[in-house]
Formats: structure tokens, sequence, C-alpha cells
């Protein structure tokens, strides 16, 4: 166990000299950028040194994993991500133990995440998950294996999840797409996902929250203007999955 958490340890601080690069370059502020490590394959133990050495975000993106590792954290002061599409036979359980979910992507899951939010006596964090292989003004919205709702979309799910009890609209979240414009320019998806976050901005303020990059790309991501990083690999190593 000391050899991981050296070894966690040792990661973290590359991570986040990247991170302090990255924003010297920019001419951010370090505290401008805030860290999420995706904890997603790797066991309850590694979540308790991340959080000895100072993590305080974590992120997931399968219940079936997520769920008995946050009940095994749940004496630790962690804000938890679910980070993964959200199917919503699962988000009774996300609800449970989910502070914000970062994959919100049509009208259905909104009313899903609510009704539970609701019952549960939550107010939940939501992040439009922002499809941008789907420029085309399709806003039905979901897009091959990553998901999300397309950027002329984005508007009217924002109201509906600003509408919905329980929940609070806090962003936009991406993921470097694969395939079209911007397959192979993540720094230019980036910007474009900071576009449209100044365009949700114009009607809800309050919605600052922009959850972009992972461990090959989060120096774009900070370059472009990013509040929040999503690393996995980087901090974690690769490891076999879970079960």
């Amino acid at each position: 166990m000391t050899d991981r958490r050296t070894e966690l340890a040792d990661n973290l601080a590359r991570v986040e000299e990247r991170i302090s690069t990255a924003c010297d370059k920019a001419g951010r502020a370090r505290e401008d950028v805030t860290l999420i490590v995706v904890t997603k394959t790797y066991p309850a133990s590694d979540v308790r040194l991340l959080a000895e050495l100072g993590v305080g975000q974590v992120a997931e993106n399968r219940d079936q994993d997520a769920a008995p590792k946050a009940a095994a954290c749940s004496d630790l002061s962690l804000t938890w991500h679910f980070v993964g599409q959200l199917q919503t036979n699962k988000v009774r359980s996300v609800v449970n133990y989910a502070d914000i979910v970062q994959s919100v992507d049509r009208a259905r899951l909104v009313t899903a995440l609510s009704k539970e939010a609701v019952r549960a006596g939550r107010e939940l964090g939501c992040l439009l998950q922002v499809a941008l292989d789907a420029e085309s003004g399709d806003t039905r919205g979901t897009t091959g294996e990553r998901g999300g709702v397309a950027p002329a979309g984005v508007a009217a799910l924002a109201d509906a999840v600003a509408a919905a009890e329980g929940l609070r609209l806090d962003g936009l979240m991406t993921v470097a797409p694969l395939t079209g414009r911007y397959a192979g320019r993540p720094g230019a998806a980036f910007e474009r996902l900071m576009e449209i976050s100044s365009g949700l901005r114009v009607n809800h303020p309050a919605a600052n929250m922009v959850s972009a990059g992972m461990s090959a790309d989060l120096d774009e991501a900070v370059a472009a203007g990013a509040t929040h990083v999503r690393v996995g690999t980087a901090v974690l190593g690769v490891r076999p999955r879970l079960g």
C-alpha cells in the first residue's frame, strides 16, 4: 500500500505540474482549474489513498462499479461525479451518491433525474454533455458511442434542466470527438465548447462550469478555458478492469 501511495503521489505531482504549466501559458490562475480524478476500474482503496493525498473530486462512469465504491468511501469528504452514458434505469442508484452528473444529454434523462433527486431530497448538479461531432443541427442529440446533445439542442435542454425540480444547471462537458470536423483537433473542439458555454451563460449565468480534457489532452483544455479536467490514466496508471 505504501508503494501504491507513493506511485499515486508521484503521478499526481506530474499532473499538477502539467496543469500549472498550462495555466501559466494561458495566463490563468492555477486555482481556476479543478482536477477531477477518474477512478473507474480502480478499487476503493485507491480512492482512499487519493483522498489522503488531497484529491477532493472523483469521477465514475459505470454505476455497477461506482455504487459499491461510493458506499465504501462514504465517510470521506469527496465530491462524486458521474461521467458515463446514463440509462434511466440506473438513475435512482446514481442519484444516491453522485453530486454532479456530467452526461445529461436528453430530456427523458432530465425527467428521471428530477424525479429521483426530489425523492432523495437532494439537489443534483447537472452538466450537459455536448456532442461536437453533431454540428449538423440534429437536435435529437445522441451520436455514436460517446453520446451527447448536439450543439443546436443545448439551449432547449439547458432550459429543461433549469426548470426541473431538484436539479441545478452547472454547465457543459465534452469529450474530444473521434469523428467529424474536430477529430484529432482537441484544442479546436474545446474552443468550440467555450463558445457554446458563452452562449449558454447569456440565459443561465451561473452555469459556468466547463468540463473538458483528459489525460491526453488536458493541456489543450486548460488553454481553451476549461474549469475542470478529468484525469484517470495519468494519475492511476493502467490497470485491469474491476471484476
